[in-house]
């Protein structure tokens, strides 16, 4: 696969005179050539540099690209041509689905694991996606069933909730993506090209990843990201590794517990929850919800609104500056006999909880070691659930019950998040 790398920006909000963007030393090395070294790690042997600002810095440096081992191509712009509008330029040398790096990205990813995504999928691209702790000023993706259904993009609605799902600006596309794009014009991915895709029907999927890719575009941002590459946190988030998580169940962990009418009128987060999320954020664990959602089986509530308190739930997290890396939900329930009950979902399932399923699912997607994780609930289903999988488990609760599976206890999430980071090791 062939890999352009956008690298015509000037650096300006990091105070950049004498080097472009990209060429931006991260903890002693320009992020260019960390990215370079990334792409030829997974087999990637031709690159093309799309160049402007101080365009013959880089080709200096890198010359033909063969002190990496791979072939690269210096194309300079004329003009600023934005994020998209480059790439016509090299129309007819990309004959193949190839992919694209934004040049101020940090990022550690299994390149391989996204590239066999797209293969399944075969649209006209696959953006990969992720939560971040500022959503509420990034264009956010709406997702359904895998397939971007649409963008969002900043600054967003007063009032608005939304899943915290943000484009990383790492893509891989099929020629096709040239049908959208205007030669010579200056364009935007995420503000042109991506929404012609979508109302022209085309096909767009997103890849979920909890890997580290991170914007260094500011002076606040650049000395915490050149920490993180220097304390191996970006290379420990690549997928190849395994990481613990702490599953949260959702009500009376979360937000307050709404029993049978979880809609968004009754949505209340609880108190330092968002606070204990964000500590699991600067982490290296993942926060990840699973919750049973029964209503939905019963016929009390539709699929859609409990995703408006997901979107909801998300939103406050995100405003905090905190995030879930994911939300499994079961709608399943087994017992018949409910008005307006959907017989499809009245089933013995493998997910609802104390089955172990969303953890298990959970665990296959993020490649998640589930010896080394946790499991956060108010019901002993949850404990069960935790140690179904494997996991330890944690009772929380304003009255703590009891569980025979659970190993500790604590009042509340915050209590349980610092009591689980304290003592991981």
């Amino acid at each position: 696969m062939q890999l352009v790398i956008l690298a015509g920006g000037k650096g300006t909000r990091l105070g950049l005179t004498d080097i472009p963007k990209p060429m931006c030393p991260i903890a002693g090395k320009p992020l260019l050539e960390r990215q370079i070294e990334l792409a030829a790690a997974y087999g990637i042997s031709e690159i093309f540099l799309l160049e402007g600002h101080l365009a013959h810095v880089i080709s200096d440096y890198f010359g033909d690209g063969s002190k990496w081992g791979v072939k690269i191509h210096h194309i300079t712009e004329d003009k600023p041509l934005g994020t998209a509008g480059a790439l016509s330029m090299i129309k007819d040398r990309l004959k193949s689905r190839f992919m694209v790096f934004y040049g101020d990205v940090v990022m550690d990813f299994d390149i391989a694991a996204m590239q066999a995504f797209d293969a399944k999928h075969q649209g006209i691209g696959s953006l990969l996606v992720h939560p971040n702790n500022h959503p509420y000023d990034s264009d956010l993706l709406e997702v359904k069933n895998g397939r971007v259904a649409a963008i969002y993009p900043k600054p967003h609605e007063e009032g608005h909730s939304y899943h915290n799902l943000v484009n990383a600006a790492v893509y891989i596309f099929s020629p096709e993506v040239f049908r959208y794009l205007e030669p010579g014009v200056p364009q935007d991915f995420g503000k042109d090209v991506f929404p012609r895709i979508l109302a022209g029907a085309g096909e767009l999927y997103a890849y979920k990843s909890a890997e580290y890719i991170k914007d260094m575009g500011t002076k606040d941002r650049l000395p915490k990201i050149c920490a993180d590459v220097e304390s191996g946190k970006v290379s420990l988030l690549n997928r190849k590794n395994p990481r613990p998580a702490v599953f949260l169940d959702r009500d009376g962990v979360l937000i307050k517990d709404m029993d049978k009418n979880p809609v968004a009128a009754n949505f209340e987060m609880l108190p330092g929850a968002a606070e204990a999320v964000k500590k699991i954020n600067e982490s290296s664990m993942l926060a990840i919800v699973a919750t049973n959602q029964p209503m939905i089986a019963k016929g009390f509530v539709s699929f859609e609104a409990v995703d408006e308190v997901h979107k909801l739930m998300e939103t406050r997290l995100g405003a905090a500056g905190a995030y879930v890396d994911d939300i499994y939900m079961c709608p399943h329930h087994p017992e018949r006999g409910f008005e307006g009950e959907i017989p499809e979902l009245k089933i013995e399932c493998d997910c609802r909880k104390p089955k172990p399923g969303m953890l298990l699912r959970a665990a296959a997607d993020y490649h998640v070691d589930l010896s080394k994780s946790w499991m956060i609930g108010d019901r002993e289903s949850d404990m069960l659930a935790g140690k179904n999988a494997g996991c330890r488990t944690v009772l929380v609760g304003q009255t703590i019950g009891s569980s025979e599976f659970a190993d500790f206890r604590f009042k509340n999430l915050v209590e349980a998040v610092d009591f689980i980071l304290e003592n991981r090791k």
